[in-house]
């Protein structure tokens, strides 16, 4: 726990005041309209960096030369089948990754778009798995404002930049528009999921202006946090002496990134087709009151030949502000030809008097229903649950976010207060906390429905196969696959509320978005996907999917998943237990298909019963586990250890015995399985000569620190679990096991100061492993004893701060993987030379438990200070796996740095785990006399099971 005032003196380094002048932050005090003291903050005409990429050494080169090879290989062979790898270091965006980025928009696991802190809409990822990087700019938010007099005027897209082609005589695109905003006096301010752009007198200087945008992610809700939606309130001050009439102007193109626009046939009315990807369709809306008027433009081009271009529209703007209020009558735009952009707008207009203030509210939504894999399985997302699968689904979404988005924000605020207001935290964890969410939108979540709900939906039909296959040991569901049907009619709209009315523009294409007149919606139904064994539907939350990160394309990569968990335990515990459901049913199954493994060029089969697997899979997930083909992991010495720990740590701190008889059987197949890779009888695993962990490409001989300190814990924390359980005889069998391992464990890497990478003879043997104590930050999150005496728990850690962190620029880059006790970085592969972000958070989690606090957040606050800090490499909402030395990245937009959660899990540990009996467990473990013999004791967690309702959902039988 944090001491009282330790951060005091800490000054707050990211002060509003120094963005914004004290006269407009006091202008916007009301209604949310001002920044929040504790903000990230940037300036729109900051200059957005291209980043620089790590490349690998000669000598690490010669080293994976053959699996370069086969790698490339490999590759070609997915691509001829239409398929993406999940690992593709050869192929490059076009579009270069650059400092840019800001709060995505919506909630969890319904695609997701980023949005630069400089206004443009990017980083799409509305199709799983795919990635579109290039902002689309026609999607702006744009300006008009005259006074009365007629001497003032000013129009300007309301981002800052000059477009290309910007001034070509006879343009009709957006180059045609007015590209006047500079964004020195603008500023972006992002809290995580809501963010604040300021304009402090541009581009009219008497007009302030504030839009705030605000995403549907509020923790324990399981509703609204998966919509696929999000709100933009602008609020509006006039200090000069004329009213203003202004006109704001949204426009959205028909495209889901990158230039699916140019693909032909969208129609900006709704629209439906079965080719290819499923069908997306986006609603873009304002909210008319008595104060602002909506009118819309349902189509215009960015091309000459269309009907009405982009300069058209502009110049209406420009003249009028306003569209014809006609538009709402008229009918299906003419479908686009390929080549042609299809776009909309939608314009809310409003007079504003003298040192007065106005609000107007937009909103945003995209509906795709539908989720297909590229090996076949589609379900429905979860969001569908509550709005069908229609396409009127999006125009319901744009009405209900205005509805409820003052709502929203007031959950979001009792949520972070509690941190915000807390005078011990220093200021950057603050705001860096919320922020590395962003991942859980915009790390290509995936959030399905399950029978529960669907099978009660209007409409929906479905149909459950259960098929046997000889190689692949799993029964599995399937859903029909016939052409959805497609029925139009017409409806009245209906109002917001006290007489507002959402004035909605609606889109949908083959695989995109176009806009539709107004009151016209399409109605269809999909198969719904049928999930077996759901839990109960008052607990029913569907399943869950997040890429281990947008370059390497797994899903619930879990050795990845270990340190990002505790964001997900945190906030959607319920979701945290279903992926630890999902693989404990992946324990013990098995999949006999082969595979090629592509370090070695050996063979095995896909999924070993009793091993966890690596990752869900990529393009089949659940069906098709372990995507992940470079090593064989089924003998890797990390990932069984760690879903012990992650299964008793959610048991401990959820107190879910339900959850605990569930995943049991797993627990224990998964702890026998490992039985085979002790050697030598001590009770502990040794590694195999080659990285079978989540460092895979840093070797590992004989007992590790990393891999043994995870085995140590794992065997504890199974005893505990089976002791609480009431299964004594695998409980004594465990405390047996871990008395033995952790006397082998010390007599072989404690050095007297800290534990060695591992017991082998190289030359990194005796290197300084940042993250060797993984497995006690498990146990003491956990409540279980320490693994070790404070002493050296406390010497290892100072050790790591002194040489891993102190030693890299003064501790302001993070902690290295390796490092040598000479004080020099390890370079025995890229690697150990690497500063892993999540693994850095994770130290310093482990500091906090061991009563470390000030080097804790110095250790973490080299994360922020080169990740997001102004001096720093513009890691900001994209943070990546880890960076070398000289700031060059491996792997953006990456899962495991969500582990800064588990820093405040260390600072807030769950009211289950503080109020636990203070007794320790093991002494609570009696080894009998003649207790070797491995036995299964079901009787105990039977008893268990039926008072906790729920052994019908078990099943109990003994590992081969």
């Amino acid at each position: 726990m944090v001491s009282g005032n330790l951060f005091h003196c800490r000054k707050n380094s990211w002060p509003p005041e120094e963005y914004i002048s004290r006269t407009t932050l006091q202008l916007f005090d009301f209604d949310s309209a001002a920044p929040p003291e504790q903000a990230w903050r940037r300036r729109l005409n900051s200059h957005a960096n291209i980043l620089k990429e790590f490349s690998v050494t000669f000598t690490e080169a010669i080293k994976m030369v053959r699996l370069g090879i086969r790698l490339w290989s490999y590759i070609r062979e997915e691509a001829s089948h239409g398929r993406k790898a999940p690992i593709d270091p050869f192929t490059r965006e076009s579009c270069k990754p650059s400092a840019s980025q800001g709060v995505p928009l919506g909630g969890m696991g319904s695609g997701s778009i980023s949005r630069g802190f400089r206004g443009e809409f990017r980083q799409w990822q509305i199709i799983p798995g795919i990635c579109e990087a290039s902002p689309v700019m026609a999607n702006q938010f744009s300006i008009f404002i005259s006074r009365d007099g007629g001497n003032k005027n000013f129009a300007s897209v309301l981002a800052p930049g000059q477009h290309e082609g910007l001034g070509k005589a006879g343009d009709q695109g957006i180059s045609s528009w007015g590209w006047n905003l500079s964004g020195q006096h603008s500023t972006y301010h992002a809290l995580f999921p809501r963010a604040w752009t300021i304009y402090d007198g541009e581009p009219d200087p008497e007009l302030k202006i504030s839009c705030r945008q605000i995403s549907p992610f509020i923790p324990h809700n399981y509703r609204e946090s998966s919509l696929p939606t999000a709100v933009f309130v602008y609020t509006l001050v006039n200090t000069g002496r004329e009213r203003a009439k202004v006109s704001l102007l949204f426009t959205w193109a028909n495209s889901i990134g990158g230039i699916s626009q140019l693909s032909g046939d969208h129609v900006n009315e709704p629209f439906m087709t079965a080719k290819g990807n499923p069908p997306v369709t986006f609603a873009i809306a304002a909210c008319e009151t008595q104060n602002v008027s909506v009118t819309v433009l349902p189509c215009f081009g960015l091309s000459e030949g269309s009907r009405v271009t982009a300069k058209d529209m502009w110049g209406r703007m420009v003249k009028d502000g306003q569209f014809d209020r006609e538009n709402f009558n008229s009918g299906p735009s003419i479908p686009s030809s390929p080549g042609e952009t299809a776009c909309a707008a939608v314009s809310a207009s409003a007079w504003v008097e003298p040192h007065g203030k106005c609000t107007v509210a937009f909103a945003l939504a995209w509906s795709s229903p539908k989720v297909k894999f590229l090996k076949g399985s589609s379900y429905h997302r979860r969001y569908t649950k509550f709005y069908g699968t229609s396409e009127r689904a999006a125009q319901d979404l744009v009405h209900d976010a205005l509805t409820n988005y003052k709502r929203w924000e007031e959950d979001i605020e009792i949520w972070q207060n509690p941190i915000l207001n807390d005078p011990r935290l220093p200021e950057w964890y603050k705001f860096t906390l919320f922020n590395e969410l962003y991942f859980l939108v915009a790390g290509g979540t995936v959030w399905i429905d399950s029978e529960s709900s669907t099978s009660n939906m209007r409409n929906d039909q479905h149909q459950l196969v259960e098929v046997e296959n000889t190689d692949v040991k799993v029964t599995d569901a399937k859903v029909d696959g016939r052409q959805d049907a497609v029925i139009e009619h017409t409806t009245d709209s209906s109002g917001v509320k006290d007489k507002d009315e959402a004035v909605i523009a609606n889109c949908s294409s083959k695989n995109e978005s176009v806009v539709p007149p107004k009151k016209r919606y399409s109605n269809c139904s999909l198969h719904p996907f049928k999930m077996l064994d759901p839990q109960n539907e008052n607990d029913d939350v569907g399943r869950f999917l997040y890429l281990e990160g947008v370059e390497y394309i797994m899903w619930c990569t879990y050795d990845v998943h270990f340190y990002a968990s505790f964001a997900l335990l945190e906030l959607f515990p319920k979701i945290e237990l279903n992926i630890q459901r999902d693989f404990a049913k992946a324990v013990l199954s098995e999949d006999g298909r082969k595979v090629k493994f592509l370090a070695e060029g050996n063979c095995g089969i896909r999924k070993v019963r009793g091993a966890v697997p690596h990752d869900l899979g990529t393009h089949d997930p659940w069906n098709e586990m372990n995507a992940y083909n470079i090593h064989d992991t089924s003998k890797w010495k990390d990932l069984n250890p760690k879903f012990v720990l992650q299964v008793y740590r959610d048991f401990a701190a959820t107190g879910d015995m339900s959850f605990g008889v569930d995943v049991w059987p797993a627990v224990r197949t998964a702890m026998e399985y490992m039985e085979q890779f002790d050697k030598d009888n001590d009770g502990l695993i040794e590694n195999d000569g080659f990285p079978d962990q989540t460092y895979d490409a840093w070797t590992v001989h004989g007992v590790s620190a990393y891999c043994g300190c995870l085995w140590l814990s794992a065997l504890q924390a199974a005893a505990a679990m089976a002791f609480e359980l009431g299964d004594r005889s695998f409980a004594e069998k465990c405390k047996r096991n871990f008395l033995r391992a952790k006397q082998s464990f010390e007599e072989k890497l404690w050095n007297g100061s800290y534990f060695n990478y591992d017991s082998g003879s190289s030359s990194n043997s005796k290197s300084i492993q940042a993250d060797q104590l993984a497995g006690q930050w498990y146990t003491a999150s956990s409540g279980l004893p320490s693994l070790f005496d404070d002493f050296k728990i406390k010497s290892a850690l100072m050790k790591i701060y002194d040489y891993n962190v102190m030693k890299v620029k003064g501790g302001r880059m993070g902690a290295v993987n390796g490092m040598h006790p000479n004080g020099k970085v390890d370079e025995s592969c890229m690697q150990s030379r690497e500063i892993w972000s999540g693994v850095t958070y994770g130290v310093a989690a482990t500091m906090i438990l061991a009563g470390m606090e000030e080097e804790a957040f110095t250790t973490a606050e080299g994360i922020f200070i080169a990740g997001w800090s102004e001096e720093g490499y513009g890691y900001w909402f994209q943070t990546p796996e880890g960076w070398t030395i000289d700031g060059h990245f491996r792997s953006l937009i990456y899962m495991r740095p969500l582990s800064i959660w588990g820093m405040q899990y260390a600072l807030s540990l769950p009211k289950a785990i503080l109020e636990a009996p203070k007794i320790n467990v093991m002494d609570r473990i009696d080894i009998s006399p003649g207790s070797g013999k491995s036995s299964h004791n079901e009787t105990g967690v039977r008893k268990i099971a039926k008072k906790a309702s729920c052994l019908g959902n078990s099943v109990f039988h003994c590992a081969c």
